[in-house]
This record gives C-alpha cells, structure tokens and sequence, in this order.
C-alpha cells in the first residue's frame, strides 16, 4: 500500500468519480490513476468503486470506509511532513491564508507586514475567494487558513475561532439626504436603491433580515463581492451603499461619507477556519496571533484537535 495510491482513490472521489478531473488535478495520466487503484482494490479484497465497464459509476460501502480512512491517513502524512520541517527549519517554509477581498484589503494588512518582518524566509500566500472557496481551500489542504466572516463556523472539516466583532455602515455621496436624519431609521434607507455584497456572503442575510423584520422591500440595484466595487458605484450615483465599516478610509474615500449602522443591524463575527486535526507550523501560530491576539496557541491546538465545535465565542 502506498500513499500516492490513497491519494489517487481520494482524488477521484474528491472530482465526483471523474478519473479524468483527477488525473488534471494531480498532473498524471488517467492510465495511471486507473492501475494504482484497481492494485489497492487487490491488495485489499474490495473494491472501492462501482464500475459499468471501465467508467466509474459510484462508491461502495466499503469504499467508503476506505476513503475516510485514506483521507486520515492523507493528512497525518501532511502533518508528520509539517512536524519534521518546524523542528529542522522553524523560520524558513511557507504559510497559505485564505481570505475574502475585505478581509485581505482592510483587517490582514497590519498582521501581514508584522509577520513579513519577524518572518522574512517565510513564503506568505494571500488567497482570495468567496467564503465557499475559501473553506474548501482549507479542508483539501491547499491552504493553511482561512479569514472570513461567513460559513466557517457552519463547516463540518474546519475548526472556527472568532477573531473579532463588526458592523456596517450606509455609504452615500456627499450631501445626500441621508445625512440629514438623525438617527438614522431602516425605513428612510430603503427609500433609496441598495448597492452591497453578493449572495454568496452570509452577512447580507443580517440586513435582508433587519428590513424584512421591519417589512420593508429592498430594491437591490447591485451587488458586489468586495467593498471597493460598491464604493464605486455609490460615487456613480447607481444608489446607497451597505457595506463593512471597516472598508470606510474618510482620508482615502473623499469622495463619499459613512453613516454608522450599529444600531441597525447586528453585529457579525469574523472567525479563522483551520482544517481539523491539522498541524500547524510555529510561524502559523505566530501569524494568527499577529492577527487576532485573543486567539493563543494553546486555545488554537485545543480547538483544532477537537472534534466538533467551538471553544468559545466572543
């Protein structure tokens, strides 16, 4: 039995029972994918695949078990890996974060620049994607971790450590007659069109939520997957931004003016998602840390070799 085999049999899986997306994926020939799993399937009695002449058509049940157990084995390969290099090299190798464009662009930066200094052999990868893509990085192992404010915590492979609380602001062009009410009230903003985050992002669900309690329509004119873009279309006049507050800069955004909306909306968590059971390198502790001091290395190793669940939140 060899772990290329496993990673064969998980790699298929993993594409859909797609030998062919596999073979792309690991860069090797579909023969040869094909020949190290039917030797698997020999060495262990079973077969792991239901197959309609040479087409793979599903798993069996022993298959099943096969993977799940492959997959384990996969990543304590990984870990055993990542174990030997922190100890022969602890301030040379390579961190991979995952992360939304907000999080990349206004909440990673200052982290960023303090790990590049204390780190400097260290290879830093910033992976941007929707909160999907991200968690899915992360539990196929193709990053380290992943920031973001949505669907961590719902992710059965990934443990979720709250790093911080945010809320929202109502972004529009100077002088416009939002600026006149005090307080601001959900029903004057949804007199106006609404620019503000894709779908995708949980967090709009906070706000169709707010004016849904209040049984106001939204009409949404735009949505965006990162902050920038609705700034650019509120300067564009195409409608009122809702946006993270964090993504506000008055000294870089002059062309437009905030209005907090704490009191509109509920506040959301950013949370760090790492692959369960996974090993860290020292670096990569030292880099969430960085980024979000409440979380130590000791909470982190605890959550992460938990089963399910969180330790805490904030």
């Amino acid at each position: 039995m060899k772990l290329q085999q496993l990673r064969y049999v998980c790699e298929v899986a993993r594409h859909g029972i797609n030998i062919s997306a596999a073979a792309g994926a690991l860069h090797t020939s579909q023969p040869g994918i094909s020949k190290q799993i039917k030797g698997l399937e020999e060495e262990l009695g079973i077969e792991i695949f239901v197959r309609n002449g040479k087409r793979l058509t599903g798993i069996t049940e022993p298959g099943r078990a096969v993977i799940a157990i492959a997959e384990r084995m996969l990543a304590d390969a990984a870990n055993l890996k990542r174990a030997g290099e922190d100890f022969a090299g602890e301030k040379i190798g390579m961190l991979t974060v995952a992360t939304t464009h907000t999080q990349a662009r206004y909440a990673l930066p200052k982290a960023v620049a303090a790990f590049k200094r204390r780190y400097p052999k260290v290879q830093l990868f910033i992976h941007q994607g929707n909160p999907t893509q991200i968690c899915e990085e992360v539990a196929r192992g193709e990053a380290d971790l992943c920031v973001a404010t949505e669907h961590i915590a719902e992710h059965p492979g990934l443990a979720a450590l709250p790093c911080y609380q945010w809320n929202r602001c109502i972004v529009v062009p100077p002088k416009h007659p939002l600026l006149k009410i005090a307080p601001l009230t959900l029903e004057a903003v949804a007199k106006y069109p609404i620019v503000t985050y894709d779908f995708a992002y949980a967090n709009r669900s906070v706000v169709n939520r707010a004016f849904e309690q209040r049984g106001l329509a939204l009409q949404v004119v735009l949505t965006a997957f990162d902050a920038d873009v609705i700034k650019t279309y509120v300067e564009l006049g195409l409608g009122v931004g809702i946006m993270a507050a964090m993504a506000f800069n008055p000294k870089r955004d002059r062309q437009l003016r905030a209005i907090d909306a704490a009191h509109l909306f509920t506040s959301s968590t950013t949370r760090l998602g790492i692959k369960r059971g996974a090993y860290l390198r020292r670096y990569a502790y030292d880099f969430i840390e960085l980024f979000a001091p409440n979380l130590s290395r000791d909470l982190v190793e605890q959550t992460v070799m938990e089963k399910t669940g969180t330790s805490y939140e904030l």
